[in-house]
C-alpha cells in the first residue's frame, strides 16, 4: 500500500501538475490541451529529460523558444507536489494533422561547459578536491560521499577530454558515480543507498498490487565470481607486472545470493556439486568465471579500488527488475533503496535500488515505471595476489 497516498473512504485520486515557464506558471495556459508528459530521471551523467505533448486543432499554440527554462512540479490534488527539476528547451516539433506540438527538454545542468574538452595534469590531489575544483569552473557546488573525498590520486591527465567524461572515468576506477542535480556537483557511492553526503536513504516497499507490469531478469553471462587487476610499478630497478584477484567470501545467506528455490542442498560427501544451485547461491556465476580488467594501474592501491569498483558494478547488474506503478510516486528517485513483496521468493528476498524513474501523465492518469537493479549491502571480499 502506498501509505502517503492513503484517502478517506470514497476518496479519489486526481493527478495534478503546476509547470513554470522561464519563472512564469503557465499551467493553466496548456493544462487542457495536455496530451501528455513524461519526465524521465536518470543516474549518472545522463541528462535528465522531460516530453510535453499539446494539442494544437485549433493552431493557437505559440512555440517554445529554444534555451526557454521550464520546471515542473508533480503529484495529486489535495497533496503538495513534488519539484522534479528544470529543463531547458532544446527540440520543438509540429506535427498534422491532427496539428500537435511536441516539447523536448533536458537537464538544464547539462548544457554548459561540462561537455568542454580539456587539457589538463592533475597531480597529488584527493578525489575530493579534484571534484571541487572542476565544480568551480564549471559554476556548480559540489558534495562528495565521506568514503570518496580523501582517496589520494597521484597523478592522472585529462587529455582532449571533457570534464564530463573525465569524472565518469575517474568515479568508476574509484567505485563512485558522478551526477549533476539542481546545480550541485555529486559523487556517491552507486546502489548503496545513501546520499552524498552519506546520509541513508530511507527504503520505500513496493507490493505487487501497487504496480499492472513488471519484469525480472537475470542472465548467468554476466554473473562472474571475481575480478582481476594488474598493477606496476615503474619506479623499481625491475619493474614487473602483479596481479590481485577480487572474489566474495563465501556467505551461507545474503541478500544479494539467493538459493534458488529448486536447488538441492549440497552434502560434503558429494565431489560434483549440482549445477543448478550455483553453489547455493542463485545471484552468483559459475567458478571461476573472472572479469580481468585490462588497465595496467601504478599502485596495488588503485589496482584494489578498481577491481573492486568493476566488481561491485556486475554485482549491481546480475539481474534486472523493471515494475510499471499503477499510481504515480513522485517522490521516487534514483538510488531510492526498494524492498519488493509479492513475486517471486528470489525477487522478494533480493534488495534492489532504483536506476532510473519515468513519470507519465496523460488523460489515462499518472503512472511511475522503475528500473531496479541488485542493490549492495555488506559484502566481505577477499584477496589474491
Amino acid at each position: 500500500m502506498l501509505d502517503m497516498l492513503n484517502l478517506n473512504a470514497g476518496g479519489v485520486l486526481t493527478p495534478d501538475f503546476m509547470l513554470m515557464l522561464d519563472s512564469k506558471d503557465i499551467t493553466g495556459n496548456i493544462s487542457n490541451r495536455l496530451m501528455s508528459l513524461t519526465m524521465t530521471d536518470n543516474r549518472g551523467f545522463e541528462a535528465d529529460q522531460l516530453d510535453i505533448e499539446l494539442d494544437d486543432a485549433d493552431g493557437l499554440v505559440e512555440l517554445p523558444l529554444r534555451g526557454a527554462v521550464l520546471t515542473l512540479y508533480l503529484g495529486w490534488k489535495g497533496f503538495a507536489l513534488i519539484g522534479k527539476g528544470s529543463f531547458t528547451v532544446d527540440e520543438v516539433e509540429h506535427h498534422g494533422a491532427p496539428d500537435t506540438v511536441t516539447i523536448r527538454a533536458r537537464s538544464a545542468d547539462f548544457r554548459g561547459t561540462l561537455n568542454s574538452r580539456r587539457e589538463e595534469s592533475w597531480h597529488d590531489k584527493t578525489l575530493g578536491e579534484i571534484v571541487a575544483a572542476i565544480a568551480t569552473r564549471n559554476k556548480l557546488t559540489s558534495s562528495v560521499i565521506p568514503e570518496l573525498a580523501g582517496i589520494k590520486i597521484p597523478h592522472i591527465d585529462q587529455s582532449q577530454e571533457s570534464d564530463a567524461k573525465f569524472l565518469t572515468r575517474l568515479a568508476e576506477r574509484n567505485g563512485g558515480e558522478v551526477s549533476v542535480k539542481a546545480g550541485k556537483l555529486l559523487l556517491l557511492k552507486a546502489g548503496r543507498g545513501v546520499t552524498a553526503s552519506g546520509k541513508a536513504i530511507p527504503q520505500v516497499t513496493i507490493t505487487r498490487s501497487d504496480g499492472d507490469r513488471h519484469q525480472f531478469s537475470i542472465a548467468d553471462r554476466g554473473a562472474y565470481t571475481g575480478v582481476t587487476a594488474k598493477w606496476l610499478h615503474t619506479k623499481d630497478p625491475k619493474p614487473q607486472k602483479q596481479k590481485v584477484a577480487l572474489k566474495r567470501k563465501p556467505k551461507e545467506q545474503h541478500l544479494r545470493a539467493l538459493q534458488h528455490p529448486k536447488a538441492k542442498p549440497v552434502t560434503k560427501k558429494k565431489t560434483v556439486k549440482t549445477p543448478e544451485a550455483r553453489e547455493g547461491e542463485y545471484m552468483v556465476g559459475e567458478d571461476d568465471n573472472v572479469f580481468a580488467l585490462t588497465t595496467i594501474f601504478s599502485t596495488k592501491a588503485q589496482a584494489m579500488r578498481a577491481a573492486q569498483a568493476k566488481w561491485d558494478k556486475l554485482q549491481r547488474g546480475v539481474a534486472e527488475f523493471s515494475i510499471r506503478l499503477a499510481t504515480g510516486r513522485a517522490d521516487l528517485y534514483p538510488e531510492t533503496p526498494v524492498q519488493v513483496a509479492g513475486f517471486k521468493r528470489v525477487i522478494d528476498e533480493q534488495s534492489w535500488t532504483i536506476t532510473k524513474v519515468m513519470h507519465s501523465l496523460s488523460n489515462n492518469g499518472f503512472t511511475t515505471s522503475l528500473e531496479l537493479e541488485v542493490r549492495l549491502t555488506d559484502v566481505e571480499y577477499e584477496s589474491t595476489e
